[in-house]
């Protein structure tokens, strides 16, 4: 690789991060890697440019968002192939991803954030204004790489702000690439990205001239950064982690649901923090339901995202893929695997689409998230007790509904504490959609126009037209 975007430079470094493919656990490229020093460049060079980008017109912010997107649009295969060989997911999903973050950026490339009255009259007028922030970081975790990338940037640069971009350390590539990209498109230090082997966070989430950090990862590392970030009392926007519970009631068509619960189980190998990951069937159709998830989990092909021939790729690093172990053996000593379950010692971090049936609430695999190809499914008789199940956890991102009554389903939606209920769905997002979270999934929204103003302070401008 040429070298991390610095103030508007490919910088080369005197560290290197090797990067494993996880469909053969074998090192494909090595990118450069940051250190603190460079780290503190980053931040400076940000800094003098969200100064100046804050005065810019947001016809200028806009453009600039447009070019980026056809930046992308112009290098779609090379950057999905590069997120294909580094996250592991079917080269036509990585795709998918490009277009999505183009899609993503030319939303927000159609948006303003204009100062609105909220009182007027022959003695005052009194103005709310959405000033930009400043410095804004941005973490990156590794199951869709580009694409977050994307929702972080894009409305941080149409608010003025600067960003810096620390992508996750297993799936850097696709980052370092954008940044060579950008190298001149964007203004210098507007865009910057730094590599790190998981020790400058800390340094980056505390440092008193970033003025935000949007974090999208898991709970744990969402609290520390919370902790953190204290130190300056600046805002942080945490997507953090789901156990995202669906509630099928008795009314459903097995074959009829069976796609869209399978699609939104085992999409990016069940590695998406909104994915369904724990489904209540009612008794009356239990086994039928099972048995439609469970015909389409074995009929899937897993395998090298490179392979044509694979619908999913593998899980995408060695920590996760231990974890994910471990869940699919508490799956088999506390239910009934009826589709997969069984990991080949093959080269890869492969692991079938896995499910599995007889398990209950209070077991690893149903009360905490695996983040891998696994779904529970537990059988329920009283809804309320399903809608309590489904509240239990201290997860809070989205649930789901599946009904042929759609009253009736609402009726349950709004039972669920989440942030987003879907009715005959799952896993659905847009650019225009706030997503939220509650609980310990998050704080803060990303997308749509609260998610826009995320990166926003409001000032009031208080006029006494008095002289």
């Amino acid at each position: 690789m040429n070298g991390l975007l610095i103030n508007g430079e490919l910088v080369q470094t005197s560290l290197q991060l090797d990067v494993i493919n996880p469909a053969t656990e074998q090192v494909f490229t090595t990118v450069p890697r940051a250190n603190e020093e460079q780290l503190n460049q980053a931040v400076a060079a940000a800094k003098i440019a969200s100064k100046l980008w804050a005065k810019t017109e947001n016809e200028t912010r806009q453009k600039l968002l447009i070019s980026i997107a056809d930046c992308m649009h112009e290098n779609i295969e090379e950057l999905a192939k590069i997120i294909t060989q580094e996250q592991g997911k079917p080269l036509e999903a990585a795709t998918l991803e490009i277009h999505w973050s183009e899609a993503f950026c030319r939303y927000f490339a159609s948006q303003q954030v204009l100062p609105e009255v909220l009182e007027e009259d022959d003695t005052k007028r009194i103005e709310i204004h959405h000033k930009p922030l400043g410095v804004v970081g941005a973490i990156i975790p590794w199951n869709l790489p580009f694409l977050i990338i994307i929702y972080k940037l894009a409305p941080a640069l149409l608010t003025g702000n600067s960003i810096i971009i620390k992508p996750s350390p297993t799936t850097p590539v696709v980052a370092v690439k954008f940044g060579e990209l950008l190298k001149d498109i964007v203004p210098k230090g507007l865009v910057n990205i730094i590599v790190d082997n998981n020790d400058l966070g800390p340094l980056l989430t505390a440092h008193a001239d970033v003025n935000k950090i949007s974090f999208t990862g898991s709970t744990p590392t969402g609290k520390a950064i919370m902790a953190s970030a204290a130190s300056t009392l600046k805002p942080i926007t945490l997507e953090l982690g789901g156990n995202d519970a669906g509630i099928v009631l008795d009314d459903v068509n097995p074959q009829n649901i069976a796609a869209g619960i399978f699609g939104s189980a085992f999409i990016n190998s069940g590695q998406v923090c909104i994915a369904l990951k724990r489904l209540y069937v009612h008794e009356l159709v239990y086994d039928d339901v099972c048995e439609e998830i469970a015909k389409l989990a074995n009929a899937a092909v897993v395998g090298n995202g490179l392979d044509p021939t694979s619908q999913f790729g593998p899980v995408q690093n060695k920590i996760q893929f231990d974890k994910v172990c471990e869940y699919i053996a508490d799956a088999k000593e506390n239910g009934t695997i009826i589709a997969g379950g069984d990991v080949s010692d093959e080269p890869g971090y492969f692991v079938p689409l896995t499910v599995v049936k007889d398990i209950a609430d209070g077991t690893k695999v149903v009360d905490e998230e695996p983040f891998g190809p696994i779904l529970p499914i537990i059988k329920y008789s009283n809804i309320d007790d399903a809608i309590d199940s489904a509240n239990s956890l201290t997860f809070g991102l989205g649930g789901s509904v599946w009904s042929s009554d759609i009253n009736r389903a609402r009726m349950v939606a709004q039972q669920l504490n989440c942030g987003t209920s879907w009715i005959n769905q799952h896993c659905a997002f847009a650019p225009n959609i706030p997503f939220p979270a509650t609980k310990e999934s998050g704080i803060g929204v990303e997308l749509g126009r609260e998610g826009l103003l995320e990166y926003t302070n409001i000032q009031v401008v208080n006029i006494n037209k008095v002289s």
